[in-house]
């Protein structure tokens, strides 16, 4: 029931667009979770371990306060 905030960000491989499915790796490199990125992997890397309240000084768009918000989020157990 979270949603991936920047501050849990550590890394962004590949390039992808806002509204891309993307896939959610921990630091062993197994897959969590896949979810719906309200963010491109450049603006990613520009807010990564931001908090929230700092996106808005950052980007120019600020679609919302998550990475991707838990109702597009599916985490594995």
């Amino acid at each position: 029931g979270r949603s991936l905030l920047p501050v849990g960000v550590v890394d962004v491989t590949g390039e992808f667009s806002a509204g891309e499915c993307v896939s959610c790796k921990g630091p062993d490199g197994a897959e969590f979770a896949v979810g719906i990125s309200n963010y491109g992997s450049e603006e990613i890397k520009k807010v990564i371990g931001c908090r929230t309240s700092d996106i808005c000084h950052i980007l120019d768009n600020h679609p919302g306060d998550e990475i991707i918000h838990r109702d597009n989020l599916v985490v594995f157990d």
